[in-house]
């Protein structure tokens, strides 16, 4: 008989046996059916993996500024392309949080060789490096990106003059202090304003974004990273 003919068989005898008649009898007896199987259950998704970032340069990426010595915690420091203190930085800061710049005049992102930049304000938008200039040599400056604890340790101060490209060029130099020296360790310059320092001194010259004419410096190396 033509299987297309018991597709209207009701779905009571599913699973039931049938006997098939032929022409000199009965014929055998089909076995039962076996039990459909359970339709499986859908899975249940797991912790999903962090997606993969899709940022080429490490320049770019947003990083966390803790300064446990001055009581800086989880300041958020966002990249641009630029150099420090100018128009984008500027508008950076006035945030309230820290500037990073790259490209041409920047410098590098978090734990790369060479010198990475970290602009903030003293006074305005919060003043969250108000206490730059009691951070001293040997403290721990740490900085989080990417999953990893960067660590660094203050080694040197400067005072950067905006009036003096010289002084300018040695605050963005690869290797802080020394303009054309090829860099081998990572290093971290944070800055911001000397502004009661030059007001007390009765230099009350600024730039065009305000800024007075010297920022006070301090020089780090890194010494370790870790997972954060």
């Amino acid at each position: 008989m033509h299987p297309h003919r018991f597709r209207g068989v009701s779905r009571a005898l599913a699973g039931a046996g049938v006997v098939l008649m032929a022409a000199g009898g009965p014929a055998a007896v089909a076995a039962p059916a076996p039990p459909a199987a359970p339709a499986a259950a859908p899975a249940t998704p797991g912790p999903s993996a962090a997606a993969p970032s899709d940022r080429t340069d490490p320049r770019t990426a947003t990083a966390e500024l803790t300064i446990p010595s001055i009581g800086v915690q989880d300041l958020r420091v966002v990249p641009y392309e630029g150099t420090t203190d100018d128009t984008p930085g500027t508008r950076v800061q006035d945030r309230g949080v820290a500037a990073s710049p790259y490209g041409e005049d920047g410098g590098v992102g978090p734990g790369e060789v060479g010198n990475y930049l970290v602009t903030a304000h003293r006074l305005s938008a919060g003043g969250p490096l108000r206490d730059l200039p009691a951070l001293g040599k040997g403290d721990t400056v740490l900085v989080t990106e990417g999953g990893t604890v960067y660590e660094y340790r203050i080694t040197e101060t400067r005072l950067t003059s905006f009036r003096s490209e010289r002084s300018l060029a040695e605050q963005r130099a690869e290797v802080p202090g020394e303009p054309g020296e090829k860099p081998t360790r990572a290093m971290i310059t944070l800055s911001t304003c000397a502004t009661p320092e030059d007001d007390a001194a009765g230099n009350h010259w600024r730039d065009a974004h305000h800024n007075p004419e010297h920022r006070i410096d301090r020089i780090g190396v890194l010494v370790s990273s870790r997972p954060a």
